[in-house]
């Protein structure tokens, strides 16, 4: 068993990788792995750490969006209750996006449930992480390249949340990159590259809520040892302070700048993986 102070500086470098690849399209999960095997570090059985990140970086995405999911709630309470609209707020529009978040969350629920444990068992390989780092990141250059890039997220419909969330329900297999494939999916569907990037931020908040709550129920039926709340706390966190930040980056990068950075950022990184655990 770990001493406290190792499980609190394990949760702190945790939480900075986390909080730094949740957002960036370059897959938290296949760094999680990396990290892991490269440091000789066993979790299989620690699900407190899990919780400690997913609680995190669910802060940092609500947080730094907390405006836009104020309004979409004023929305939809004006709708249902009969409210005049307040047209400060864009009660009507954010209503719509609201529908839009909900409906985009459905298929990574569905497949989430349905094959979040065949995952863990069979593809959380360091291998199988490399090869989807280089596989999606061709897909991210390639959306780059063909994206129209001149819809906004008020042109949003309900085809476009099908499209990218059926794209999220792909990110779990580690590699993949949930903010990846979700922000490839909006550049195919001819969404700018700031607006593909909020679209796939505001459709990770119930996905990266619900792996959160997932994750608590089993760490709370399996228990969850008092002298790991204080990583909990510490993971938790660094892993929101850092994931704000990742995602107050990227929002100002692709303002002015394409993904390219992060398709070669994969393509390294996946090839340096590959090799290195194939020796």
């Amino acid at each position: 068993m770990l001493e406290p102070v190792e499980d609190i500086l394990r949760a702190i470098a945790l939480g900075i990788v986390q909080g730094l690849t949740e957002f960036l399209p370059v897959s938290s999960s296949g760094h999680l792995i990396i990290t892991r095997e490269i440091f000789g570090w066993e979790f299989a059985d620690d699900l407190t750490f899990d919780v400690a990140l997913h609680i995190g970086t669910l802060l940092a995405v609500i947080t730094y969006f907390w405006n836009e999911w104020i309004s979409m709630l004023r929305g939809l309470l004006s709708r249902l209750f009969g409210l005049e609209p307040d047209h400060r707020f864009g009660d009507v529009y954010d209503e719509r996006l609201l529908l839009i978040v909900i409906l985009g969350s459905i298929p990574v629920g569905i497949v989430g449930l349905a094959l979040d444990s065949w995952v863990e068992d069979e593809l959380r390989d360091p291998l199988i992480a490399g090869a989807m780092l280089i596989v999606f990141g061709v897909i991210l250059l390639a959306a780059e390249h063909v994206g129209r890039l001149e819809r906004s997220v008020e042109s949003a419909g309900w085809k476009d949340a099908v499209l990218i969330g059926s794209a999220q329900a792909v990110s779990l297999i580690p590699g993949v990159s949930r903010s990846g494939v979700t922000i490839s999916a909006g550049l195919f569907a001819g969404f700018e590259r700031v607006d593909a990037a909020r679209l796939s931020f505001l459709l990770a908040t119930p996905a990266i809520g619900g792996a959160g709550l997932f994750k608590m129920l089993e760490a709370i039926t399996e228990g969850v040892p008092s002298h790991e709340i204080a990583a909990i706390f510490v993971g938790a966190a660094v892993s929101a302070a850092v994931g704000w930040l990742s995602i107050r980056l990227l929002m100002r990068l692709v303002q002015t700048r394409t993904y390219l950075p992060f398709v070669i950022y994969r393509f390294a990184l996946g090839a340096f993986v590959i090799a290195y655990f194939s020796i």
